[in-house]
């Protein structure tokens, strides 16, 4: 290891994340950052994963974060190199990702003077990261670098960025390397709200719980409470995993695509328990007729979030885990046979709605019926995210990696990259679009040059852009502008075999099998092409502007311009 006597700014910075137990980087390098990647070469533990693109280096960050539970890191060098990062930036900031991004910047004389490559970085990223430095003495540099960490890790998770001017990274480094921060531990609720919470849920004759993204971490303690309560439970997008969908408890996602039982059940429920979630609208629908008939109890590390979005009638801020806990402890198990014999019968209707003629719905089921309960499944944005998230089962938090608040194209490959490489003895599943693969399908390189070994690329081939064109068919009377791409695709297996990456291909309901079993069985990481119907849709499906119990359940329903 470097001593602090030839220590320079960018030497400091190496330790200071080796000394957090950081051990992975994702990043691109260019002048404003060299100093570092220079002194790259003095920590060889640490592993550098060269992307072939800014975005794709922030995305594989996102995924290593979300399938471990741990920071994420990634570095670029200034202006276009720190300004590809503000997408990834936004998407973890609304998801709630431990993220850390380093930039280089220009020398400190130029800042201010449109140098070369100078972008006002930390300007531009202030209300996408919880946090942003400019590093101005190289001596803070260890100190900004721990602080930034705690604070991405701590509380609510999200980005933080540190900017380095380029020579406080050549500068001499005469300061001390900090210890990392001890683990600021858990939230304890408020035992008043418990006992509130406690009081309104042993009133329930029809009780719901709903489980977020900030309850990942806590499933075990989720999965007891629900259980010690017999409270029906469902998962948002976000939440999947956190819960294990083989329980007779779990009723599905809720929302604008969720299941039948999901969205019935809210809107009939008479107490209502969201734990780690910001009830967004893709949750909520028309938010005045959200669980029109409960009284809401919304945990929460966020004392921003209980109270924003729905009306609370208890409020508990506190970590998932504490707070399910707490409840746990308290609980009185009862059963309503009238409310769980028509959750039965809502449970049902989603049965008969399970996709079974070819197209979009069939193929995404017959991969995610493959999955084993440790493999990882990532997706990109748009109809297959939604048809994953409604078909597949997890019995683990973790295994499920999607774009919820910022719904970003292109983030699903890379960040099943990062995935991969997070945790290389599972295999790691990419369902993505053929539009969303494409924006970052140049990440197949990253594939080749770390002979990465365990991801599946799977692409539902529509020839469109298929969630817009659901809508222009559903809502501006099939006029589909510009959403059409079968003129201009590529073919897939011709562009995964320029780097190096088998290809297979399924264009109907009797070959897809056995192209899944190739592709699934092939020693290594490789891509299978489904080629679907061009016109498909997503249902159920609750209009925009609509509440959840005007649903639309089916396609044949959503023909006739109604929902029941």
């Amino acid at each position: 290891m470097t001593q602090q006597a030839d220590m320079s700014g960018a030497k400091a910075l190496w330790h200071t994340l080796a000394a957090h137990g950081i051990d992975t980087v994702f990043g691109y390098p260019g002048g404003a950052i060299m100093p570092v990647y220079d002194a790259l070469t003095y920590y060889p533990d640490i592993r550098h994963i060269l992307a072939r693109h800014e975005q794709g280096a922030i995305h594989a960050a996102e995924g290593w974060a979300k399938a471990t539970g741990q920071i994420g890191v990634c570095i670029a060098t200034s202006g276009p190199g720190a300004t590809n990062l503000v997408t990834g930036l936004a998407d973890a900031m609304m998801d709630s990702v431990p993220l850390l991004a380093i930039t280089g910047n220009v020398a400190r004389h130029l800042i201010g003077t449109d140098a070369f490559q100078e972008a006002d970085i930390t300007g531009i990223t202030l209300p996408i990261t919880k946090h942003n430095y400019v590093v101005q003495d190289p001596d803070d540099l260890p100190r900004i670098v721990a602080e930034a960490i705690r604070i991405a890790r701590s509380g609510r998770p999200g980005p933080v960025l540190v900017d380095i001017p380029k020579d406080v990274q050549l500068a001499a480094f005469g300061g001390e390397l900090v210890a990392p921060h001890a683990d600021p531990g858990r939230l304890a609720p408020d035992p008043q709200a418990i006992q509130a919470a406690v009081t309104l849920l042993q009133t329930a004759q029809r009780p719901v719980l709903m489980v977020g993204g900030g309850a990942q971490g806590a499933a075990a303690e989720i999965t007891a409470f629900a259980r010690a309560w017999q409270i029906p439970t469902v998962t948002t997008l976000m939440g999947l995993g956190a819960f294990p969908a083989s329980d007779p408890l779990w009723l599905g996602m809720p929302g604008m695509h969720g299941s039948v039982a999901a969205n019935r059940a809210i809107s009939e429920a008479d107490v209502l328990i969201g734990v780690g979630l910001r009830f967004d609208d893709r949750v909520t629908g028309r938010v005045k007729d959200f669980a029109r008939h409960a009284q809401i109890i919304h945990v929460d590390l966020d004392a921003a979030e209980i109270g924003k979005i729905v009306r609370t009638q208890v409020s508990v801020r506190a970590d998932a885990a504490s707070a399910a806990q707490a409840l746990s402890e308290a609980a009185t198990p009862y059963v309503h046979p009238e409310w769980t014999a028509q959750i039965q019968t809502w449970k049902a209707r989603d049965q008969q709605g399970s996709p079974t003629a070819w197209g979009a719905g069939s193929a995404v089921r017959q991969v995610v019926e493959r999955l084993r309960p440790d493999d990882i499944l990532s997706t990109d944005v748009g109809q297959h995210q939604m048809l994953a998230a409604q078909l597949a089962r997890f019995e683990k938090p973790r295994r499920w990696i999607t774009s919820g608040g910022l719904g970003t194209m292109g983030f699903g490959f890379p960040a099943a990259i990062g995935a991969a490489l997070a945790e290389p003895q599972v295999t790691s599943v990419i369902i993505a679009g053929d539009g969303g693969f494409q924006m970052t399908a140049q990440e197949l390189a990253t594939l080749t040059k770390y002979r990465i070994q365990n991801v599946k690329i799977c692409i539902i081939n529509n020839s469109f852009l298929g969630m817009v064109r659901q809508w222009q068919e559903l809502f501006h009377e099939r006029r589909y502008s510009e959403v059409y791409l079968g003129d201009s695709n590529p073919d897939f297996l011709k562009l995964a075999g320029a780097y190096g990456i088998e290809g297979f291909r399924a264009d109907s309901q009797d070959n897809l099998p056995a192209a899944i079993d190739a592709w699934l069985a092939h020693p290594g990481s490789a891509l299978l092409e489904v080629v679907v119907p061009q016109e498909h849709g997503v249902f159920p499906m609750v209009p925009a502007g609509a509440a959840l119990h005007e649903m639309i359940e089916t396609e044949a329903e959503a023909s006739q311009g109604g929902s029941k």
